[in-house]
This record gives structure tokens, sequence and C-alpha cells, in this order.
């Protein structure tokens, strides 16, 4: 049920613990995620929090914005009355959708920038590609994605997933592209997402010292896929 879901950009800086919170519950405890858990290495502390409650915040106040004056990156939140205190909500989902584009003033520049730290080049191939549904050269991507896993099942990464299919269309009508892990597939295939070609995992191609590491299972997704 997701009747109390509310969904809405983060609009305060006291936010981002709590959202940095759910990010590392999903992706470092849940789920295990080798490459997150390598970026956000002292995830499991109380001083790393902060510091990721930090670079989450620094992110968001250092968004640029689109020649329409949207900006490139909106961070979500999703709350839920508080189980401890009814008359308070508590965040227990986040996502981070980006607007990317080759052109200046449609989005953050995909010029190699560390926008898609996995699959980049599905989504350097899917913005050259001329879109005959909308005339913006641009796409609306979903970074991420996370759910407290104590708050799961109850349609709030629906929610979340939705407002950015909603948030394309008012910009234009731009595509959707993510990376979907195994977990999030069926969701975002119920929402219109498709597979890309053969529908194959990413293939990584990292340095030599992290070859042996396990990877998480990635598979680009994107709302035009065949089409």
């Amino acid at each position: 049920m997701s009747i109390d879901v509310l969904v809405q950009p983060a609009d305060s800086p006291d936010d981002f613990a709590q959202i940095y919170h759910c990010i590392s519950e999903a992706f470092g405890r849940q789920i295990k995620d080798s490459i997150w858990i390598a970026m956000n290495s002292n995830w499991n502390s109380p001083e790393g929090q902060r510091e990721g409650a930090s670079k989450l915040l620094e992110h968001w106040q250092s968004s640029a914005k689109n020649k329409e004056g949207h900006p490139n990156t909106v961070i979500l939140k999703a709350t839920l009355p508080d189980p401890q205190d009814g008359f308070k909500l508590k965040i227990v989902g986040a996502a981070i959708w980006s607007q990317a584009s080759f052109v200046d003033g449609y989005g953050d520049l995909a010029d190699g920038q560390p926008c898609w730290p996995r699959g980049f080049g599905s989504h350097r191939e899917a913005l050259r590609e001329p879109d005959a549904k909308s005339d913006s050269p641009a796409m609306f991507t979903l970074d991420t994605c996370a759910v407290d896993p104590a708050f799961q099942r109850r349609g709030v990464a629906r929610k979340l997933v939705e407002w950015g299919l909603e948030e394309a269309k008012r910009r234009g009508g731009l595509e959707c592209t993510t990376e979907a892990s195994p977990m999030g597939r069926g969701l975002y295939e119920r929402l219109g997402f498709g597979a890309e070609g053969a529908g194959e995992d990413l293939v990584y191609e990292v340095d030599e010292e992290f070859r042996n590491r396990d990877k998480p299972e990635i598979l680009f997704m994107r709302t035009w896929a065949g089409q």
C-alpha cells in the first residue's frame, strides 16, 4: 500500500542525514553493492554517515539548472508517518534523478564527466540517438533509487520512480534511463522501462586490482527501448 507515501524534492539541509541513511541501508547493508561500498567505505559508522550526508548535501546545493530553470539534479525524499511519533514524517526512501545532454543548457554535459559511474557508454549512446518523440536533446536518468529495508513493500520505490517519469513529461517528454539491479527490474518493467538490445548485464571495465571482486549485476534500461 502506498496511500500514505509522500514524495517530494528535498528542500532542507536537514533532510540529508535521513536520505543518506536510507541509501546506505539499502546499498550497504541489504544488497551489499560492492561499487557503492568502495565509494562509501566508511558508511557503517557515525562519521561515515555524516560524510555521506555532507556529500549529498553539497551535490544538491551545487546542482546547475537547465535553460528552462529546472535543476539538472533532483534529489527526492519519500516520507511516511514516523512509527515512533505519528505526528511526524520520517524519510524512508530516496531517489536521485538527473537531466543530461551533449548540448549546453539542456542538462549536465555528458562529456566524460562521472555522471554515470557504471554504464556510461550505454547512456552516451542513448543520448546520441535522434529522438522522434522529443524535441529535447536530453534524457532524464534515475541514478539512485533506495528504500530503507524496514519500509520496503509499501509502494515507496514505485512512487519515487513515478515522480521521475512524470517530471520527464513536464520537461518536454524526455526519455528516462536507469541502471537496474535484479531487485528493481520488475518494477521498472511494470512502469514502462525495457532492456536495451539483448538485455545483457553491463560489462565493467575496471583496474586490475578490482577485477576479482564481486560486482553487482546491472542492466541498462530505458523507457523507449526498441522504439
